[in-house]
């Protein structure tokens, strides 16, 4: 099996019973899950450090993914220039749908993984 560390970009501080954020770049905070063996075994919430950012916040976000060893994100999009940047990072992308939890997004890129 594979092991991942998922970024989910998320409205606040609940974990898994958070709900995806409508924004990638601009939202508050990154739900990053760490998946080995088909099952999550760590979860922690990240501010994001570009949240308030007018424009630019899509490089300083995949940046920080990536230094934080994050393997693959779960968004409802990705613009462009976000998708350039994960795909030059090797980072994969997972569309979830609006309203969705982390916890149903865990659930869901498992599956697709076990595929």
């Amino acid at each position: 099996m594979v092991n991942l560390r998922v970024a989910v970009p998320t409205k606040g501080d609940k974990g898994l019973e958070d709900s995806v954020s409508e924004v990638f770049g601009r939202s508050e905070k990154f739900t990053i899950l760490e998946i080995i063996d088909g099952s999550v075994v760590n979860v922690e919430v990240v501010e994001n450090p570009a949240g308030g950012y007018e424009h630019g916040a899509g490089p300083i976000v995949v940046k920080m993914l990536k230094d934080m060893g994050v393997t693959a994100v779960a968004a409802r999009e990705f613009g462009p220039g976000v998708t350039v940047l994960l795909e030059q990072s090797k980072i994969k992308m997972f569309k979830v749908e609006a309203g969705m939890q982390v916890g149903e997004i865990a659930e869901k890129v498992i599956k697709e993984l076990e595929r």
